[in-house]
């Protein structure tokens, strides 16, 4: 049996986290512009379930059509620990990010989640066996940094700071640390695929009990225009992206993948001076900021700084 390439999981690994990040920073924009024009007050909660539910429905036909092995989990007692991450892993991060954007605005948002590597790097060397180096402290600084002047948070004027936005914003920074690092705690257990269809399992029947049944998603659906929306978007920004961060957690430490998460708010920025409706200039310091968040990727990733984790071939 061949010897698999470290290199080429690795680099694997970070391609699947940049993805994530890409789809995320996609799925953002098409919400902000998409919604602009349907006059409909979309509720954090309905919007989350709305997701959680048809996301679940696309992983189901996928797995059903192409990998049905990966619907079989063994044995049972795993049943909690999935359901624990569909509902703190998924479901709430979706939540508490929506309302720190319905709270303050999105780039305090983006800020607040974004403060997740650091809280991912305290448990990944204490509890997952990362090896503590000078990178992972750097990277991490390196990408919060870069995320709060990408934002505006330093000489952009773009942030809207409330009391209740401030501990929603910190709170999806501690669910997203907590996807990130209970995937890494699965990975070696779970498919990506299984993991991501009892979470969003978990999440789904989480948001028809806590919104008392499916009436208020389906009046969210129930104009064509904002059904395509919710649809594109649960495709765009909830299975590709939570789907290729799980695979990439096969590849690459929890910090690593966070950290290159952290490309969300500079691909976004990137996106917007290609779409006229949202056109807005990058300033030296937003470019700056962008230097610094791939910085971080890059010192992150240099050889031999933190043990590399790779997977059985397949």
């Amino acid at each position: 049996m061949p010897v698999p390439d470290a290199g080429a999981h690795t680099t694997r690994g970070y391609l699947l986290a940049a993805l994530a990040a890409a789809c995320w920073a996609t799925g953002g924009l098409m919400a902000k512009w998409l919604f602009l024009g349907t006059g409909y007050h979309v509720r954090p909660t309905e919007l989350s379930g709305a997701r959680a539910v048809i996301a679940f429905v696309m992983v189901l036909v996928y797995l059903v059509s192409f990998k049905r092995g990966d619907l079989r989990i063994a044995p049972r007692r795993d049943l909690p620990f999935l359901a624990a991450f569909g509902v703190f892993g998924l479901a709430m991060v979706h939540l508490t990010y929506f309302m720190a954007i319905e709270r303050t605005n999105v780039p305090t948002a983006i800020l607040l989640e974004y403060l997740a590597p650091i809280l991912v790097l305290i448990v990944s060397v204490l509890f997952l066996g990362e090896r503590f180096t000078w990178a992972l402290p750097a990277g991490v600084s390196l990408s919060v940094a870069g995320c709060a002047l990408v934002v505006g948070a330093i000489g952009g004027g773009g942030l809207k700071v409330s009391p209740s936005g401030i501990a929603w914003g910190l709170a999806s920074a501690v669910f997203f640390a907590g996807y990130t690092v209970m995937g890494k705690y699965a990975s070696r257990r779970f498919s990506p695929w299984t993991l991501l269809f009892y979470g969003l399992g978990a999440a789904a029947v989480f948001w028809l009990l806590a919104l008392g049944g499916p009436a208020s998603m389906l009046r969210l659906l129930s104009d064509p225009t904002r059904l395509a929306i919710v649809t594109t978007m649960s495709f765009v920004s909830t299975v590709v992206p939570f789907s290729a961060f799980l695979h990439a957690l096969k590849y690459i430490d929890a910090t690593k993948a966070s950290i290159t998460a952290t490309l969300e708010p500079v691909l976004a920025g990137v996106a917007t001076l290609f779409i006229p409706a949202m056109y807005q200039s990058l300033s030296l310091l937003q470019l700056l900021g962008a230097a610094l968040v791939l910085g971080a990727v890059v010192v992150v990733q240099g050889p031999g700084l933190v043990r590399q984790d790779v997977p059985p071939s397949v």
